[in-house]
């Protein structure tokens, strides 16, 4: 409270300063108010309809007795809808958890429960999965809303949310503070259980301002969101910054190839943001030489590290697009570094360097900057950073130890600033008292031709203690030996560096996001050295 004023005066003060997640919406309809805001099918929604929507939604939160500080879990593939309730539970305070569709009934059920969940909002098809979780997790007398994309109606019990988008669409006078919770993220992560990390709007909202300085954003562009929105890096480095700048986002359900390239010929699309795993997938569909792509101008790429050769393939069949490495995790909103466009093939493999409102140094188990040239554990000092984990003090602690967000990601910075991601921590292959990173094989590897995608790990070894792993996806009609990987590797790794074992697969498991589950090939050939 400000010196001499009256409680009443500080509220009305800090009304009149109130810059929220659910403020940017109201803002950017009041501008533009007739431009189209989401584009889902057949539904387009301008930026005033879609502003009603959210104030209707909130209202019909309110009057199920959700209040601020509550939290509600939304299980749902990507849709107008899901965008509405993000919105709508902004203005009101209350906690969103975005859940991963892909969970079974026992993940979801610990999130539900973890969360301290009070309402639970699913897709018409996952209900019977999530109704499941909400008994297993006590939560079976919880309010329940379902979103209707096609599927049989729930059974009784269950309500639909477009039923709450049609009452009263009088804007909540919730007060919400900068730095109170408003998203609640639950890392995938490969521990046994994944960690909530909470974000506010002073997090997201200077997240959304490096965005748009470093990320070339405006409100001119028309996007596609196929990417999940319950992960922070569609929602909240792209869905989000369009609406702050009332750009036009036009939302498909998945990263289907054929959809995105359509969609982009048909739609006029001039950004596109994809996962590396999916702007391979596109450039080897046999639909994209035939598609008119000429109005994409932005290309953004993150989630994992671009193969330089795939880089390469794409400033040649793509010439006229800027591309944009942006490299981070949840825990930063999710931005940490950019690499520019003009940067790309010059410094190929960056992270490119600290966002706008990022501070990133590399630093020893002692946290002690390293030198130059040296590598480090990847640390961060910024507005972007989360709140914490939810209710785990000493994972925060750890986490934030000496005053520093420490990412878990090995690194490099040099002389000129630029950042390289050596490895996670989790992923750094120790064999025969050697550390090989496994991003440093993949690169090799994918300058052998044929190699559409490859991911390399360790598994356990009786003499190495971990065994260097590769397993390839060659390119269609492409047949590939482990004699021609290793005669191909010979010239370019050292020898301990080079996979022991070399597997040929028609694809490699990936999660909704796009990133390959290393976790799942660990397990699957574990006993190859056995």
């Amino acid at each position: 409270m400000a010196e001499g004023f009256t409680p009443e005066t500080t509220a009305a003060v800090a009304t009149a300063r109130q810059q929220t997640l659910g403020d940017l919406l109201r803002r950017t309809a009041l501008r533009v108010p007739g431009k189209a805001a989401v584009i889902n099918g057949d539904t387009t929604l301008t930026f005033s309809e879609f502003d009603t929507a959210v104030n209707q939604c909130a209202n019909a939160l309110t009057a199920r007795g959700l209040v601020k500080g509550d939290r509600l879990a939304l299980v749902s593939h990507n849709c107008w809808q899901f965008a509405t309730v993000h919105y709508a539970t902004a203005r009101l305070g209350v906690v969103l958890v975005p859940v991963n569709f892909g969970l079974g009934a026992e993940e979801i059920a610990f999130i539900l429960d973890h969360s301290g969940s009070r309402m639970v909002v699913a897709e018409d098809a996952l209900v019977p999965t999530v109704a499941k979780a909400m008994e297993l997790s006590g939560l079976a007398d919880a309010t329940r809303g379902y979103i209707a994309m096609g599927a049989t109606a729930p059974a009784e019990g269950w309500e639909n949310v477009d039923d709450w988008i049609s009452g009263d669409a009088t804007a909540p006078a919730v007060a919400v503070a900068d730095d109170d919770p408003l998203r609640l993220m639950y890392t995938s992560g490969t521990e046994s259980r994944p960690k909530g990390v909470l974000l506010s709007s002073k997090s997201l909202i200077s997240q959304y301002v490096s965005c748009v300085i470093d990320g070339g954003m405006a409100g001119d562009d028309v996007e596609i969101h196929s990417l999940p929105l319950y992960h922070c890096a569609q929602l909240d480095c792209f869905l989000s910054v369009d609406v702050y700048l009332g750009a036009t986002s036009i939302i498909l359900p998945a990263p289907d190839p054929a959809s995105i390239l359509e969609t982009i010929e048909s739609r006029k699309v001039t950004k596109l943001f994809c996962p590396p795993t999916v702007w391979i997938s596109l450039l080897r569909h046999p639909d994209f030489d035939h598609r008119d792509l000429s109005s994409l101008r932005k290309g953004y790429y993150g989630a994992s590290a671009m193969p330089v050769e795939v880089l390469r393939e794409l400033s040649q069949r793509l010439p006229d697009v800027s591309l944009w490495n942006f490299y981070g995790q949840t825990e930063m909103s999710p931005l940490a570094t950019i690499l520019l466009p003009h940067e790309q093939l010059e410094r190929a493999g960056s992270a490119g360097r600290a966002a706008l409102n990022v501070e990133t140094r590399v630093v020893d188990d002692e946290d002690n900057p390293v030198p130059t040239g040296e590598v480090g554990e990847i640390v961060h000092r910024s507005p972007h950073a989360c709140l914490g984990y939810y209710n785990d003090e000493e994972k925060t602690a750890a986490a934030f130890r000496n005053g520093w967000f420490h990412s878990g990601d090995l690194g490099i910075i040099d002389a000129d600033g630029y950042l390289s991601v050596v490895d996670r921590k989790k992923d750094m292959i120790k064999t025969g008292g050697e550390n090989v990173a496994s991003r440093e094989v993949e690169e090799a590897i994918y300058l052998l031709d044929g190699v559409a995608e490859v991911a390399v790990f360790g598994v356990p070894h009786p003499k190495w203690i971990e065994a260097v792993t590769a397993v390839i996806v060659p390119k269609e009609g492409v047949t590939l030996t482990e004699e021609q990987v290793d005669e191909h590797l010979a010239g370019v790794l050292a020898g301990y560096k080079r996979p022991k074992y070399v597997v040929f697969a028609d694809a490699l498991p990936k999660n909704p996001s796009g990133k390959i589950l290393k976790k799942d090939l660990r397990v699957r050939h574990a006993d190859i050295a056995g």
